[in-house]
């Protein structure tokens, strides 16, 4: 790590130095990589363990023991609480791997989120009360197999995006409020029993069967779809796992009755809170700065490395460093704009313009993308223009103006000055060809290394799971066949490369017949239709099927 005085030295000469000793604390090779899964892999372990070991607080048990493979078939409910829409949802699950979704969304009102937690869940009971009301047949129904009374309940899935110690499948305490909400009365209260007590009030023929985390969702709607799922993994806003654990391999359980029913059972893995002590994560002082001015200092490491919601505060703390450079500026000629000045002002979103604007060519929007820094290489389609990458770009003793690149660059850069000016305020004219191939650069090192740390969290369940013995340069493959993972979020669905860099991780850590095994795949709603799978089965738990 370079001295905190080099920036208070820069000038020309020193400058580009200055960039490779940034560069060089977020990279992350085979070596660091296999040290942080490894760590990952035993405090995995810890937390299945014993509560209180590691990330024990948090690795949790969903008393979800069974996974669809795609050919379920019945009618189900869901109920998603998030934000400031409530979603009501009727999934009709088709048993071909297909399902249709009829959904209706309701407004939570900034009084029903700070006022009395009864009247929250009453309104949430008028919700469905009103879909059912409004839908065609008014009505869901078990698969034949499972509809022993006619007049049973309508089985419906709760997805409830707030902390809650979950202590049953149909059964969760609330720990916090968070995103706004803190309706009075129902910290410590069962949530499943606030809205069960709602729904026989207005004596609906409605029953929450289960309590769904969204990972958890994530995972049974890819299972269904693709015939099975090992891990459901959110990459987006936030970032959390869920996955397929044999039970006896979770000693927390002890000796419940849950470990009599079944072989396997979803753990949810709350992998943000990883390692937070920071002894394998690669910290930079642009992660201890973000940390420090966190709402939780010293929590959720891992996540405050990969999530969409922090990728843009590192980034815009390295561009602020730059430009207080002294006493040549390194950035924007030592001006800052409101945007850049405002914690949060640079969000993943903005990154993912600039990472856009720098891919987008003739060769169209899914060509590879070309790095600031490239190895110089003989044999190359357009040498002079890699050359030209290598030397010029950050290479601020060299002119960088449209008459030293070749068209090619300069249109890359050209198109994220544009992005620099539209989103963080700058006057065109404070915006220089450097300044713009600078804060791509800057984007590219913490983006790339939140999809390197996230493929290690593939990584540790694939390993976990038995697909792999060893890892890194020992790693040795076992069976055959794909290996199903539903994923969701910003990160993953829209962030250019993402999922490529991630793959790189794997082939690193798992090698590449597992890598190539590795189906990463898209969950169709897992708040909803996930849901909806896991009120199938529980009611299957509830009958012993």
């Amino acid at each position: 790590m370079p001295p905190t005085t080099s920036l208070f030295r820069s000038k020309p000469e020193t400058i580009k130095p200055i960039l490779d000793d940034i560069e060089e604390q977020f990279d992350l090779d085979e070596e660091a990589l296999t040290s942080i899964t490894t760590q990952f892999l035993a405090d995995f372990n810890h937390g299945l363990s014993e509560y209180g070991e590691a990330m024990g607080d948090d690795v949790g048990p969903t008393f979800v023991q069974g996974v669809p493979n795609g050919t379920e078939t019945g009618t189900f409910l869901a109920l998603d609480l998030g934000g400031t829409n409530l979603r009501v949802c009727q999934v009709e699950l088709r048993g071909d791997k297909t399902f249709t979704l009829r959904q209706q969304k309701y407004k939570v009102s900034e009084a029903l989120k700070t006022g009395e937690a009864v009247t929250l869940f009453d309104y949430m009971a008028d919700s469905v009360d009103a879909f059912l009301t409004s839908s065609p047949s008014g009505v869901a129904s078990l698969p034949p197999s499972l509809d022993e009374e006619e007049k049973d309940p309508l089985p419906l899935g709760l997805t409830f995006s707030f902390p809650v110690e979950q202590t049953a499948l149909d059964q969760g305490y609330l720990l916090t409020w968070t995103k706004g909400f803190s309706a009075k009365n129902a910290i410590g209260r069962d949530i499943v029993k606030l809205l069960q007590d709602a729904f026989d009030k207005k004596h609906l023929h409605v029953k929450c069967v289960a309590l769904v985390n969204d990972t958890v969702g994530t995972l049974l709607s890819r299972a269904y779809t693709a015939g099975g799922c090992i891990l459901g993994a959110i990459f987006g806003t936030g970032t959390n796992g869920a996955y397929v654990e044999k039970v006896q391999n979770i000693p927390k359980l002890k000796n419940s009755a849950t470990v009599l029913r079944g072989d396997d059972m979803i753990v949810n893995t709350e992998w943000g809170g990883f390692n937070n002590s920071r002894t394998v994560l690669p910290t930079t002082p642009f992660d201890n700065k973000l940390d420090r001015e966190s709402i939780n200092p010293r929590k959720q490491a891992y996540e405050k490395f990969i999530s969409g919601m922090y990728l843009g505060e590192i980034t815009r703390n390295i561009l602020v460093a730059l430009v207080d450079a002294a006493p040549h500026p390194i950035l924007f000629k030592g001006k800052a704009s409101d945007a850049l000045n405002q914690h949060y002002g640079l969000d993943s979103e903005i990154m993912s313009h600039i990472e856009e604007a720098w891919n987008s060519e003739a060769h169209g929007p899914t060509a590879e993308v070309v790095t600031v820094k490239l190895p110089v290489s003989d044999e190359t389609e357009h040498p002079h223009a890699e050359k030209l990458t290598e030397k010029i770009l950050l290479d601020f003793t060299k002119p960088l103006t449209a008459a030293t690149i070749e068209p090619h660059t300069l249109h890359r850069l050209q198109r994220i000055r544009s992005v620099i000016v539209a989103r963080l305020g700058y006057a065109p004219e404070d915006v220089s060809l450097r300044d713009a191939a600078v804060v791509r650069w800057a984007c590219s090192i913490v983006a790339r290394r939140a999809a390197l740390l996230s493929g290690c969290a593939v990584a540790v369940v694939a390993r976990q799971m038995g697909f792999v013995k060893g890892l890194g340069k020992d790693a040795v493959s076992e069976g055959e066949g794909p290996i199903a993972v539903g994923v969701d979020g910003s990160l993953i669905q829209f962030y250019p490369q993402f999922e490529a860099t991630m793959r790189e991780a794997l082939r690193l850590l798992v090698g590449e017949t597992i890598e190539k095994r590795i189906d990463i795949g898209l969950a169709k709603d897992g708040s909803g239709v996930g849901a909806a799978l896991c009120a199938l089965q529980a009611v299957k738990q509830q009958q012993g099927s």
